[in-house]
């Protein structure tokens, strides 16, 4: 069965290419021109991936990320203008797992697509590698996708718990930005490695005691971050 994939940008020359192209190469998309009309398919419709323009009317995609973001695990791709830095940022904390910056190329965006296509599908089989993951109060159930910090449930993002797993998986190994963005997003990571920093603290806020003062994910410095037990 062909991916669905949530359109929804105001540009209608814009929403007609990108259409076309995930369109060619297999896709089902449904494309919208508002927030409002996204956050309604979204929520009547199953969908594997949602494309959302910062700008739209009605509702921003920021204001569409956050209320999807509550209520689903949805992977969410943030179309942003060219030095719109702080809106990139604002749509990872509030749980986007990628973006690109207009004007794109289609071949990106179709590439982008697929990496977040095939992260959803190898967790999903990731039971076959190892179901469970402990380190010090941390507790990943691979399978289920369920993260318990000193017993108490937390709801991560897909990003997020793909990132905790690969610093889970080798605790005290140290991993390099660039590395744990080309996990992230399964493809030679060649943007702004500042996007890490931001998967980072969005984590921290959720699993840390003390977030300013972090015991678990350590900033290695000029280098990277590491999983420590704690």
């Amino acid at each position: 069965m062909s991916a669905r994939i949530l359109l929804a940008d105001d540009e209608p020359d814009l929403a007609e290419s990108v259409s076309y192209a995930l369109r060619r190469e297999g896709f089902e998309v449904e494309a919208v021109a508002d927030g409002e009309q996204a956050l309604a398919a979204a929520r009547s419709s199953k969908y594997d991936v949602a494309i959302l323009d910062v700008m739209m009317p009605k509702l921003s995609g920021l204001e569409v990320c956050r209320a999807l973001r509550a209520e689903s695990d949805l992977p969410i791709i943030m179309l942003t203008a060219r030095d719109a830095e702080v809106d990139r940022v604002l749509g990872l904390e509030l749980g986007a797992d990628d973006y690109l910056t207009k004007p794109f190329s289609l071949a990106e965006l179709v590439s982008r697509v697929r990496a977040v296509l095939r992260r959803r599908e190898l967790d999903r089989t990731v039971a076959t590698v190892q179901a469970t993951r402990v380190v010090g109060g941390l507790e990943l159930d691979l399978v289920r996708h369920r993260v318990l910090v000193d017993g108490r449930q937390v709801q991560l993002t897909p990003s997020e718990f793909k990132l905790l797993a690969l610093l889970a998986e080798h605790p005290e190994h140290v991993c390099s930005r660039r590395k744990i963005m080309e996990h992230l997003w399964e493809t030679p990571y060649v943007g702004d490695q500042r996007a890490c920093d931001v998967h980072i603290s969005n984590l921290r806020r959720k699993i840390e005691r003390d977030p300013a003062h972090p015991e678990r994910i350590l900033t290695v410095r000029e280098i990277g971050y590491k999983l420590a037990p704690a």
